[in-house]
């Protein structure tokens, strides 16, 4: 069976810890990033189609390397090109697209059959958490389980989330480093804080695993690392009140910033939006503001 000299996959953005579900809860949304890979023999190098930042060309050629080496094919030179509507570093899986798009260009390249559950723990390995890989690889509402000690991935308990449910997303244009925000969290935290986070993931989850949406309400209070990650975002925290205020059912920092999503019914989704981007207007903040569905798909061909 011949495989292609070109392929595009689409990956979805995506959603995280959704409060305090540290490292452990992601949704995906509907907006998404495409990556192309077309495959050169002629040349071993890796190359963007266009200009690309350092930043993107350093997570393609590690994916890259990730796949070769951990599927034992022959390493190719290829050039690549990524175009979409997520917004790199606004916490809504950017990185994501990219790695997840590059492996499985690479997969259907190579006609490796990689299944998404490797897939999900390449891209794992590769983001040192499987919150968003799940997310963007599988879809839907995830729940990852990783290994307590590596952190390797284990396996994802997903379910479809309907269109009835908007994700009201306020995304100031400022650029928050995964990596520089980890480091504003604490070594260590109090034993209550801890206990106060478990008691919201688990209700959130439970609320989510029901269908029963009401029970959404005000229920995500996180003590992990919301408080110490949004004093960096002006006007972050306000636009969260501000939403819920308007009738959102609840919201959180989107992975680690700058975007902030609200849950909302979907007839009150514009509603939810004005109050949200109001927030920043008010204090001269330009930002992008969205009304997003969860995308159920997950990543795939073309």
């Amino acid at each position: 069976m011949s495989t292609p000299a070109s392929v595009t996959i689409t990956v979805p953005g995506s959603t995280s810890n959704c409060g305090a579900g540290f490292d452990t809860l992601g949704m995906a949304v509907n907006i998404a990033n495409r990556v192309t890979v077309t495959r050169s023999d002629s040349s071993p190098d890796i190359t963007p189609a266009r200009s690309s930042d350092g930043r993107a060309q350093e997570m393609v050629s590690a994916a890259a390397a990730l796949f070769f080496t951990g599927t034992g094919r022959s390493a190719f030179g290829f050039s690549y090109r990524i175009e979409g509507e997520v917004p790199a570093t606004r916490g809504l899986g950017s990185s994501v697209t990219v790695r997840a798009g590059i492996i499985a260009a690479l997969d259907s390249l190579t006609g490796t059959g990689l299944t998404k559950a490797r897939m999900v723990a390449l891209v794992t390995e590769l983001e040192g958490h499987p919150d968003n890989a799940a997310a963007g690889v599988l879809g839907g509402f995830c729940v990852a389980r990783s290994d307590p000690d590596t952190g390797a991935y284990i396996d994802t308990v997903r379910i479809e989330v309907p269109a009835d449910l908007a994700f009201v997303t306020a995304s100031p244009l400022l650029e928050v480093s995964t990596h520089a925000s980890r480091g504003t969290l604490p070594g260590k935290l109090p034993y209550f804080d801890a206990v106060r986070s478990i008691n919201s993931a688990t209700y959130f989850v439970a609320a989510m695993m029901s269908g029963d949406y009401e029970r959404l309400r005000h229920a995500v209070s996180d003590f992990m690392h919301q408080p110490y990650r949004l004093p960096g975002i002006p006007g972050a925290a306000e636009a969260l009140a501000a939403g819920v205020e308007a009738g959102a059912l609840t919201g959180w920092l989107s992975g680690s910033g700058s975007s902030v999503m609200c849950v909302v019914r979907r007839e009150q989704s514009e509603v939810v939006l004005a109050a949200m981007r109001g927030v920043f207007t008010s204090s001269a903040q330009t930002c992008e503001a969205m009304i997003l569905q969860a995308d159920n798909q997950g990543l795939r061909l073309g």
